[in-house]
């Protein structure tokens, strides 16, 4: 058995334990691809989306842009009302190794770029994600990652130690963002490669 490395996990969770992406609400909305294409990428933007990841009410933002856009805006509020149509379900392999690792004991927590208004949603949606040892949430904390502050927050409030912290997400550049701060972390790719690290670093999965 490999002597063990690390004491916890923090799992990223868009695109690691839940699948998320807005096409699977607008492909029912707007089926012609490149109108869908045009809309998610020059009106309801990702730049706009992460907005309210870091802390700009659903309302504001909607209001906001169906004014810009008003020949667009009942697709723009579908955005905030039809969110949660826009998550296919859980990461299942993701989840059943989330769901080992808390049986055996070991402290898991999120730190997530999520809309403070949609973790409750997405919360109540897949109870799974109510049952972590500790989150940050970057719409509740009012900052993004790769800021190196929301990393700092989850260390700091959890008081964990960030070489002994073992912390997967689907970003490359949040992962750059994670090790400089002192984080040992991995991109994710899949449960299956995201298992082998963790046994590397002698966690018992």
């Amino acid at each position: 058995m490999t002597e063990r490395s690390v004491d916890d996990v923090v799992f990223d969770i868009g695109g690691v334990l839940l699948d998320w992406n807005p096409d699977y609400l607008y492909r029912e909305l707007i089926p012609d691809a490149v109108q869908r294409q045009h809309f998610l990428t020059e009106v309801a933007t990702p730049e706009w989306n992460l907005q309210m990841d870091a802390g700009r009410s659903w309302a504001d933002a909607v209001a906001e842009l169906s004014s810009l856009h008003p020949e667009h805006a009942e697709w723009i509020e579908a955005y905030d009302t039809g969110w949660l149509k826009m998550v296919s379900g859980l990461i299942e392999d993701t989840a059943g190794l989330l769901t080992e690792l808390r049986a055996q004991g070991i402290p898991t927590y999120a730190l997530t770029n999520f809309s403070a208004e949609k973790w409750e949603i997405a919360k109540q949606a897949f109870p799974i994600l109510a049952g972590f040892t500790g989150e940050v949430v970057s719409g509740t904390e009012q900052t993004v990652k790769p800021d190196e502050k929301i990393y700092r927050i989850l260390l700091e409030r959890y008081d964990l130690d960030p070489a002994r912290s073992f912390y997967t997400d689907d970003k490359d550049y949040n992962v750059v963002a994670a090790r400089a701060v002192g984080l040992d972390a991995e991109t994710f790719t899949d449960a299956a490669t995201l298992r082998a690290q963790l046994r590397e670093r002698g966690l018992p999965v």
